[in-house]
């Protein structure tokens, strides 16, 4: 009898004869795996994907049963290479150079393969993502080895992999199968993959507006990063676009770096800049912020930039009710709510409510 395929046949042999049990999982009912057909597998395909920070990390696999076997140092072997999964190489791609367990890893995608032992497994990235299983699995195709503590955790029937611990710049990608978990813990140096990327985009669209480099310099900011290189993003979007927001933007920034002077000229130009609303907002927030005594400085010249925008009645209202007046704050409320947007009416009819039942908006 011809056989179309001798691998075919081979792996049935070995199937058969039990060497390959656990390691392999037959498709047919005869043990023999297809060659010609795409059809549904026992161990069926699973991915599992996680970002920290703009680093992806993809990991696919086969999901394996546990099908009533008994799975540690049977199933699976101790002492022995396994392809932490089902068929073809488990794979785990990274979009940027992580750490794992502490240890450096470049960007790419790896073969994910595992050493089981009853106390400590050894988790095995390869250079060699392409084969099947980890039958043809070479030493000396490893990008990175570490060592990991395995841990009880609820029964899964099927393999599957998690992330967990999630942390800004840190999750632990875990393998849970039968009753054990066994995590990996994986990092990424989220400040430098940002900044790398807000470089890129500063090369395209995002360089050509006042927006794109006041956000890049707002993110160094917030980071604390970077903000020599920040302050020269918020000089050229105040040259791409002379407004409020980049001006204030540009006083935190010197703030920071310790510049006081330079701050205060830089927000008092912000000032001259900004209109009702947007003073208003930036007032609002520093009272949010529990800075009310500066936003109460601040809201009186709100009406200045314009008399007539109902959000200058809406400040005067804050500032009267601040003082007691109730009746003064609800007649500039009413008038705030005869001007103002639809869509911001229902927001402000509960203060006018409140301001009528002498009760303080501002608290």
């Amino acid at each position: 009898m011809l056989m179309r395929n001798p691998f075919s046949y081979i792996l049935c042999l070995f199937l058969g004869s039990g060497l390959l049990a656990g390691a392999a999982e037959a498709q047919f009912k005869n043990g023999s795996q297809p060659t010609e057909l795409n059809i549904p597998r026992v161990s069926q395909c699973g991915a599992v994907t996680q970002r920290i920070g703009l680093t992806d990390i993809n990991i696919s696999y086969h999901r394996p049963t546990v099908g009533g076997r008994e799975i540690w140092d049977k199933v699976v072997p101790y002492g022995k290479v396994w392809r932490a999964g089902a068929n073809e190489n488990t794979t785990i791609q990274f979009a940027d150079d992580v750490s794992v367990e502490g240890k450096p890893l470049a960007a790419g995608t790896y073969g994910l393969h595992m050493i089981p032992d009853k106390d400590q497994w050894t988790i095995i990235f390869s250079k060699n993502s392409t084969s099947w299983g980890s039958f043809s699995y070479d030493e000396k195709e490893d990008a990175l080895r570490v060592t990991v503590k395995p841990q009880p955790a609820d029964f899964r029937e099927s393999l599957a992999y998690t992330f967990d611990d999630l942390k800004p710049d840190s999750a632990a990608a875990t393998l849970r199968w039968e009753k054990l978990a066994v995590p990996f813990h994986i990092s990424a140096d989220v400040k430098a993959v940002v900044l790398r990327s807000i470089k890129n985009e500063l090369r395209s669209v995002g360089g050509f507006t006042w927006a794109g480099y006041d956000e890049a310099a707002q993110w160094c900011l917030d980071n604390n990063y970077n903000l020599e290189e920040a302050l020269k993003w918020e000089d050229t979007s105040i040259q791409n676009e002379d407004r409020f927001e980049n001006w204030e933007t540009k006083s935190r920034i010197l703030n920071a770096m310790g510049r006081k002077e330079d701050a205060d000229k830089a927000l008092a130009t912000a000032f001259e800049k900004a209109n009702a609303l947007q003073l208003y907002v930036y007032a609002r927030g520093l009272q949010r912020n529990g800075n009310a005594k500066r936003a109460f400085e601040i809201y009186p010249q709100v009406p200045k930039k314009d008399p007539n925008h109902w959000i200058s009645h809406l400040a005067l209202a804050r500032i009267d009710s601040n003082k007691g007046d109730f009746p003064a704050a609800s007649k500039e409320m009413t008038q705030a709510i005869s001007g103002a947007p639809d869509t911001t009416k229902p927001f402000l009819q509960p203060l006018l409510k409140r301001l009528e039942a002498k009760d303080d908006i501002n608290k």
